[in-house]
């Protein structure tokens, strides 16, 4: 078994296209020993508009950029990429590598290329996997501190070859090839076929979007009662009281504890305060303490008083009724 770590550089990437300027790979026998290591630059055939997550200029590639148009195109690369990807004696792995794929298959797209079919691992999964934490995503410098693998981001192939190092360092820790790795987390390795890409499952991330769902599911059930319970508490409202003609909002996870957020509103109305629920247009907003966010900044950009829920059953004489 071989294994071939891969990532891709594009000049541009919308939603239905992405222009591939650089595909590098590192190919390594089953004890991560170099085989090959390269950068196979591509002509991406369209100017370069670079962005980070936010959509905001800035990202810079370690290319020259004037001399793209020199290399080959994809179309011209494609049959070798695809050998390397396709060899039935080699598992293709990356970091975060559904979107690698999804380059490629955009690109076998836009070319009207046959579709690319592999499987492959994606590092970062299994690095969740081995920590049991999947609510955030891993960037492959800070797996590679907390592995202890050295790492400087660079051109595409430098990256696959600290994608192989984090891979060998999981290995190493565990004692076992990366086959017998993904094996131990019961991980199913993503496949391509028929311009349909399938991600990496395992056992324990499926058991965390089930509980996740669970979680989403009864915050909904719990935002519907409390807007219930406004609807029907607002007809109570006492014209007089410290809150008289004010604003009162709260925040979504008060919101969601009806334990809570139930007496808050009713102390409220019968301060003579009105419930809002845009904390842009409120004059007090109510949150749990240590929660922080934009609600929370939209409410004090308007310039609303901001409290806790221990200080807002304070104002209005209630002890703190958080259950």
């Amino acid at each position: 078994m071989k294994y071939l770590f891969f990532d891709i550089e594009c000049a541009s990437v919308f939603k239905n296209t992405a222009k591939i300027c650089a595909f590098g790979y590192c190919l390594t026998d089953e004890d991560f020993h170099i085989l090959e290591k390269e950068d196979i630059l591509v002509n991406p055939q369209g100017g370069f508009h670079l962005t980070d997550r936010k959509g905001s200029q800035g990202l810079v590639l370690p290319y020259e950029y004037k001399d793209f148009k020199k290399y080959p195109t994809f179309p011209e690369v494609e049959p070798r990429i695809r050998a390397l990807l396709e060899d039935p004696a080699t598992l293709a792995a990356g970091h975060a590598t559904m979107n690698d794929v999804k380059y490629l298959n955009l690109e076998a797209k836009r070319f009207s290329l046959s579709s690319f079919r592999f499987d492959f691992a994606d590092t970062q999964f299994v690095y969740m996997n081995r920590i049991g934490v999947f609510n955030r995503q891993f960037g492959l410098g800070s797996i590679a501190e907390d592995l202890g693998v050295e790492f400087t981001p660079h051109r595409a192939a430098d990256d696959a070859y600290a994608t192989m190092k984090i891979a060998e360092a999981m290995c190493r820790e565990e004692g076992l090839t990366f086959n017998r790795l993904l094996e131990k987390y019961e991980i199913r390795t993503g496949r391509i076929e028929n311009y349909e890409v399938r991600q990496n499952e395992s056992r324990a991330h499926a058991a965390y979007v089930e509980e996740a769902q669970k979680k989403k599911e009864e915050r909904e059930r719990a935002r519907v009662e409390f807007h219930n319970y406004i609807d029907r508490e607002k007809r109570r409202r006492r014209k007089e009281g410290i809150l008289k003609n004010k604003t009162v909002c709260f925040s979504h996870p008060l919101e969601e504890t009806l334990s809570a957020s139930k007496p808050l509103a009713a102390a409220l109305f019968a301060e003579g305060g009105f419930y809002g629920f845009r904390a842009e247009e409120c004059d007090y907003y109510v949150y749990f303490e240590g929660e922080s966010g934009p609600r929370i900044k939209s409410a004090a950009a308007r310039g609303a008083r901001l409290l806790t829920e221990a200080e807002f059953a304070q104002l209005t004489g209630r002890e703190s009724l958080r259950g």
